[in-house]
């Protein structure tokens, strides 16, 4: 059962990190996807940090949580806040396209670790 849950997250946080490398590679030219990883796990730690204290606050803390998985991104990328933003918004496009083709051949279903609402 652990080994099966440590496969699952690890699978997960690799199409996060594939997400935010390819919202990265776009935005801002970053192409590492080491680094890419290491910012899908820091921005689900952060957002699940967030969304555990001020998630329960209707509209606020939600919005709280996604503030702060783009200030995650801004930190680890160079380039400011909208292209955070922006980075942001690939990576969850690119993971939903990702987790639907793996779900339609039934691998899957839709989550994902480090982008948040996958």
């Amino acid at each position: 059962m652990v080994v099966a849950s440590a496969i699952v997250f690890l699978a997960s946080l690799f199409i996060g990190a594939l997400g935010i490398h390819v919202g990265a590679r776009v935005i801002v030219g970053a192409g590492d996807y080491d680094h890419a990883i290491v910012t899908a796990l820091i921005g689900a730690i952060v957002w699940a940090l967030v969304g555990f204290f001020v998630g329960w606050i209707p509209l606020l803390g939600p919005l709280l949580a996604l503030v702060a998985y783009v200030a995650v991104i801004n930190l680890r990328y160079p380039a400011g806040w909208t292209a955070a933003a922006m980075v942001g918004l690939i990576a969850w496009v690119t993971v939903l396209i990702v987790l639907y083709a793996l779900a339609a051949v039934g691998i899957t279903g839709f989550n994902a670790v480090g982008v948040p609402g996958l």
